[in-house]
């Protein structure tokens, strides 16, 4: 830890400017700058010792550099007064850094030289001698005196010249946060017809035009004037009227730290790569042959372990800084232990369902119907949940998705397979409630640029919630049979019991999105322990076929024939790591907030009635409001009242499947 040494006017006053930056350990109040090595506060508020009211920072120079803080002290202060501070007057209440060496006095030379540029600069820089630290009562007076503290900024003027500069700071970032939305949403309606309906003759352009667009929206924010303006909100953000405006300069913050040491070269260079691998997944899953892409991937875990290795402030395993661009406040360590229980409960269960000898209908599963069919009932299932129509729009792809276009626009896409109409009865349920999720954020936060800052693991918990917490439970079965029966056309000679039973049946597989629910947790499993291996270096690239068949057979008992069912079968380590874990911690999530919910209504008479309105109402309030402003845990735990477990997933399927399988 090192120790920087400000006078900046009344300590009170600038103690809680350095207290909110991260990497400031603590800040002392107290004098210096006088040669009496003993004063007191009435001494030095009488000007009869020559000190000054100074605040001692120690700070960890790996998180905030001394250059930093010099920025903050000067930005907070009145530089031209060389009288006093605001209505503080006197030698007392004066500016001045004082430095501890020649690199320190160098840095504050440099920034005042800088400050003169535009006007008069009334800032001493002297050597530092000695600190007194001031009595306890003047220490954090802004928290023990909160009242009188905020008296004192209102009366003194520092309020309003702090108020003044965060407003027009943020006016600078919230008019081209304006601006680089608008290309981003005609971007991304381009890419949803690419994905959808566009013609393939017209791909190549209309993709030519999405770029362009989103890369015109990046240039918005890219800009000199708009990173020191959004710098300059998170320094200050304690000064924020709205705490959704201290929300953005926060978020804003954290994607700088992550970029900012990325030349556009290496952008680049960044973006080839992972182009090329994707390609290469392409081609390799298609002739089923991993070596086509072994070489790329060796190549992405080269890029993104140099990404997060030149980041400000990352986290000290790589892969826990992998995890956190999609999972903010979760490490592996949480997965270890979330993971480990899971093995622990549920393999022996795996076993017991086994061997239950429970047989289940699902002839049914398999008849045909058509697309037209599958249409309208997908259709009817998205009323049923509660989908906004007016913001939102409906369609089929190849993979299925949701897309947050932009404020009151969020579509869903699903997939239909003649033989399996299951498969976009429930695709269409999961997209829907991303989509639920996306039209039910707080209008304020979109207001204030925060919308859409949510984790992947809250957005997959709400999916899963609607798709099998909901979708799956014996009273939608029932609520949406009658539908079904009349739409579908196939389902005349089977009871409502029947389909419960069939569409959630339990069947080791080999290909994740084909998994049940059950079994599905140990797919992520599998992929997390072998990324994490990929990352740390423990298992070499051309073992990753034989490590992917033998986790399949340990957890599972299948392994895979080929590559393209094994370790080929998803794309998304052709882009990085840390994504996977999600989708399992999305179960967890939501098994510790229906909880909640079912305690302070019947969720069973809900669903059985269709009131969703009740349902996406209670979820618009609890889970959804503060998604974009808290990292996971904290989020969880403000949901709930308790802190991330996953013995409220594991009760469910083991009270579930239990009673499904008699055992």
């Amino acid at each position: 830890m090192k120790n920087a040494y400000f006078a900046g006017g009344c300590f009170w006053c600038v103690t809680p400017i350095f207290k909110i930056q991260n990497g400031v350990e603590a800040v002392v109040s107290g004098f210096s700058g006088g040669d009496e090595k003993e004063a007191s506060y009435a001494d030095v508020k009488a000007q009869r010792t020559g000190h000054r009211e100074t605040v001692k920072i120690v700070y960890d120079e790996d998180v905030i550099s001394y250059e930093k803080l010099l920025d903050i002290f000067l930005a907070n202060v009145d530089v031209e007064d060389g009288e006093g501070q605001f209505i503080d007057r006197g030698r007392s209440y004066t500016l001045a850094v004082y430095y501890n060496d020649g690199v320190e006095r160098a840095a504050a030379e440099k920034k005042i030289e800088e400050l003169k540029k535009t006007g008069e600069v009334e800032v001493a820089v002297e050597p530092f001698k000695f600190f007194i630290e001031a009595p306890e009562e003047h220490q954090d007076y802004y928290l023990k005196n909160p009242e009188a503290f905020e008296r004192e900024l209102e009366e003194s003027g520092r309020r309003s010249r702090m108020m003044s500069g965060f407003k027009e700071k943020l006016a600078v970032v919230t008019s081209a946060l304006d601006e680089a939305d608008k290309y981003y949403h005609a971007a991304s309606v381009l890419s949803f017809d690419l994905e959808t309906i566009c013609p393939s003759g017209a791909m190549e352009r209309q993709g030519e035009c999405a770029a362009f667009l989103s890369t015109e929206g990046y240039k918005k924010v890219k800009t000199d004037e708009f990173i020191a303006a959004a710098e300059y909100i998170y320094e200050h953000r304690g000064d924020a009227e709205d705490p959704l405006d201290a929300a953005l300069a926060e978020a804003l913050h954290r994607d700088y730290l992550k970029t900012k040491n990325i030349t556009p070269e290496m952008s680049h260079e960044f973006a080839l790569v992972f182009n090329k691998s994707y390609l290469d997944w392409l081609a390799a899953k298609e002739k089923s042959d991993y070596s086509l892409f072994e070489p790329s991937l060796g190549k992405v875990r080269d890029t993104v372990l140099k990404d997060v290795s030149l980041r400000d402030g990352a986290l000290p395993d790589p892969y826990d800084e992998m995890l956190s661009d999609y999972e903010r406040g979760m490490t592996s360590a949480d997965l270890d232990e979330a993971f480990g229980l899971c093995k622990e409960r549920l393999l022996p269960l795996l076993e017991r369902i086994k061997a239950s000898g429970k047989t289940i209908r699902r002839d049914f599963m398999s008849r045909h119907v058509t697309d037209e069919a599958q249409g309208k009932f997908a259709k009817s299932l998205l009323y049923t949940i509660g989908y906004d129509f007016a913001r939102g729009a409906f369609t089929t792809t190849e993979h299925p998705f949701t897309s947050d276009l932009a404020r009151d626009d969020v579509r869903v896409t699903t997939h239909y397979y003649p033989d399996a109409f299951a498969s976009s009865m429930y695709s269409i349920v999961h997209e829907g409630g991303h989509a639920l999720f996306g039209q039910l954020q707080p209008a304020a936060h979109h207001d204030h640029h925060v919308s859409n800052r949510m984790t992947m693991g809250m957005h997959e918990s709400v999916s899963r919630f609607y798709e099998n917490r909901i979708g799956r439970s014996r009273e939608f079965v029932s609520l949406i049979y009658p539908e079904a029966k009349r739409t579908l056309g196939v389902l005349d000679d089977v009871t409502p019991e029947e389909l419960y039973e069939a569409v959630n049946i339990v069947e080791p597989s080999l290909i994740r999105t084909e998994a049940d629910e059950f079994t599905y947790t140990f797919h992520v499993i599998i992929r997390y322990e072998i990324e994490k291996m990929i990352v740390s270096g423990e298992a070499a690239l051309s073992e990753l076929p034989r490590i992917w068949r033998e986790k399949y057979e340990k957890y599972l008992g299948v392994r895979p024939a080929s590559d393209r069912e094994g370790v080929l079968q998803d794309v998304h380590w052709s882009g990085g790591f840390g994504y996977f874990p999600t989708y399992a911690l999305g179960n967890m999530y939501n098994s510790m907030y229906f909880n909640r919910m079912k305690n302070e209504f019947d969720v069973s008479a809900a669903v059985s009635s269709g009131d969703f309105a009740k349902i996406n109402g209670w979820m618009a309030e609890n889970v959804f409001k503060k998604a974009n402003l808290l990292p996971a845990k904290e989020w969880i735990k403000d949901i709930t009242g308790r802190d991330f477990t996953p013995v409220d997933f594991l009760d469910y399927l083991e009270e579930k499947y239990g009673e499904l399988y008699a055992l």
